[in-house]
């Protein structure tokens, strides 16, 4: 594995297609919502690497006995692919095919860019000596989304999750990101 044990994009497409081959040699039709940061690797190009990747996927005991294998073969990590993301779905959550790899026997699917920035602005991890946090993606996907005002963020969050009101931290972490961008130069 790359250094810091991330995983690239190149790493991720060639795990998913030995995932695929190995449900297609079962006659088994997979499913995997990829979130988080391999959905900025897969889908937008945005960072280079991602620690693992975080989905929702079905069949899961088939997916999951696939999924140790390709980690067995690669030498990944046993949870390289984890649904530990599920308990932060929203009820009224977003999907799409858009710049996902396509298979023959694995549909790989990944939040709008609006839900999945309503999901790294909930999260708001800050950077930690070891990354990022989300700082760069939220600022990524407010740059897809063409966001430039912090009312428009924050009324997204509270469309994707309503049942949760937006914690202060949340939206001051929101108003000083798109303070940021506003204040970069423009290319």
């Amino acid at each position: 594995m790359p250094p810091k044990d991330k995983l690239t994009k190149e790493q991720i497409l060639a795990a998913l297609a030995r995932l695929n081959e190995l449900l297609r040699d079962k006659g088994v039709m997979g499913e995997i919502c990829i979130f988080g940061g391999a959905a900025m690797v897969l889908a937008f190009d945005a960072r280079e690497s991602t620690r693992d990747v975080d989905g929702i996927f079905v069949p899961k005991r088939e997916v999951t006995s696939s999924a140790i294998q390709v980690a067995e073969e690669f030498g990944f990590e046993p949870d390289w692919l984890n649904d530990g993301v599920k308990g932060f779905i929203s009820d009224d959550a977003e999907f799409t095919s858009d710049g996902m790899p396509v298979f023959s026997n694995l549909r790989i699917m990944r939040p709008t860019s609006e839900y999945l920035l309503a999901m790294k602005c909930l999260a708001s991890r800050v950077a930690e000596a070891t990354g990022d946090g989300d700082r760069a993606d939220i600022i990524t996907l407010l740059k897809i989304n063409r966001i430039s005002d912090a009312t428009t963020a924050c009324d997204i969050v509270v469309r994707y999750y309503k049942e949760s009101p937006l914690h202060p931290r949340v939206r001051f972490y929101i108003e000083e990101l798109i303070s940021e961008l506003n204040s970069s130069p423009k290319p």
